[in-house]
């Protein structure tokens, strides 16, 4: 059933002395057409499919009424609201996002001041180095990220993504998609896949090293030294990330002058 984007049909009258309460509730509950006007301002390519794939993520459960329209509390874009704000400040693909939620992460500690992202989220997120998720078609990727399939090709042909070919589709993990995410906002500056391989060289150098560090405990037999390695691994990630942000900022103040 198609969706409006205006409070839903009252429908029938309830009984008169529940009807004061009734609607209150639906003065606070908006629809997902309502939820996307809300949030267009502070995130341009929200959309109704977007805020449904979330939902079938098992990420968002908003009410339904008896005629299958969606009603979105409070709550509930406040909890949306959180989730775009990791996808867009700190590139979480949605698994880790979904750890973060269920760690109790608030709104109010995800920041759109662009101060940069929560070194614990980094460490959280590193987990992601263990395996690489759920796969996704091509066409699944551009649909959710609005990427330009032009921009998604030249980042295969620069290395920047690498996507997986089964039975002649081609597949992205988390990571990857949200590589694509990121780069589609910096397309909007004007910034090219050919820009990109000064990011894909630094992060091949990082990798190095932190294998260098740890190899000898990664490639262990003993399992308990290898996960103990893991560890270390995803804080050493963390830190890296951290360090590499912290360097960044300094040397973009002298860019911007005093």
């Amino acid at each position: 059933m198609a969706e409006m984007d205006t409070h839903a049909d009252p429908g029938p009258a309830e009984p008169a002395d529940q009807q004061p309460p009734v609607r209150a509730e639906r003065q606070k509950a908006l629809t997902i057409g309502a939820v996307c006007k809300q949030l267009e301002r502070e995130f341009p390519d929200i959309s109704i499919s977007k805020i449904r794939y979330l939902e079938d993520q098992k990420l968002l459960t908003p009410r339904r009424t008896q005629g299958g329209y969606r009603l979105y509390a409070p709550a509930d874009l406040t909890r949306l609201r959180t989730i775009l704000r990791l996808q867009r400040d700190e590139f979480l693909p949605l698994r880790v996002i979904r750890q973060e939620l269920a760690a109790g992460r608030a709104e109010a500690e995800v920041s759109s001041s662009g101060k940069g992202p929560d070194p614990r989220a980094l460490r959280r997120a590193s987990v992601a180095v263990t395996g690489q998720g759920a796969l996704y078609k091509l066409s699944d990727v551009i649909d959710e990220t609005g990427a330009d399939p032009k921009l998604v090709k030249e980042l295969e042909d620069y290395g920047v993504i690498k996507g997986r070919v089964r039975e002649g589709d081609t597949y992205y993990d988390d990571t990857e998609r949200e590589i694509v995410r990121a780069v589609t906002e910096l397309a909007r500056f004007g910034v090219g896949g050919r820009n990109l391989r000064v990011f894909r060289t630094s992060a091949d150098r990082e990798a190095a090293l932190l294998e260098q560090i740890l190899a000898p405990a990664l490639r262990s037999r003993n399992p308990d030294r290898r996960k103990e390695a893991v560890e270390a691994l995803e804080n050493l990630a963390a830190i890296a990330s951290h360090l590499k942000y912290l360097l960044l900022v300094r040397d973009l103040r002298s860019i911007a002058g005093p």
